[in-house]
């Protein structure tokens, strides 16, 4: 699974015209399932996400994780991470995993990100075409890809 994680002050996810999730102080998080990713895979990337330690210290160092601050998420699934742009100038999608798979290892992300002391995760809506908004923090981007984690342990 792949994931575009941003510290912000504050962000929010619209469908239609309604806001279907926000989240303040604390992570945006864009999530995309590729073919080959398993539910191991979205337990990976939650463990990673909620122990991420971008968040200030007493020192000013980024030394705190998104638990540690009382911090919120709002996760936003996203297929087009996978594209492939290897060729030309239009991306496929074939990387993506098929809808139905996809929405699971999401669910199981987000729900993860509870057990694991997020105070609140939030989310938009799966498969819709969204409008998210957002104030960057920092600004702070990390890129996840759990290839990474599985040829090399977690």
């Amino acid at each position: 699974m792949k994931a575009v994680i941003q510290r912000v002050e504050n962000a929010s996810v619209t469908v239609d015209g309604i806001e279907t999730g926000s989240c303040k102080n604390g992570f945006l998080v864009l999530v995309g399932a590729a073919q080959g990713d398993t539910a191991d895979d979205a337990l990976i990337l939650a463990k990673k996400t909620a122990s991420l330690r971008v968040f200030s210290d007493s020192d000013g160092k980024m030394n705190r994780s998104i638990a540690d601050v009382g911090g919120e998420i709002l996760a936003v699934s996203q297929f087009t991470l996978c594209a492939d742009v290897k060729k030309g100038n239009r991306p496929s999608f074939t990387g993506a995993l098929e809808p139905e798979k996809a929405k699971e290892l999401y669910e199981i992300y987000c729900k993860e990100l509870e057990k694991l002391g997020v105070r609140k995760v939030a989310t938009g809506i799966f498969g819709a075409d969204m409008k998210v908004s957002l104030v960057n923090d920092g600004p702070v981007t990390i890129l996840f890809d759990t290839v990474i984690w599985r040829k090399n342990g977690n």
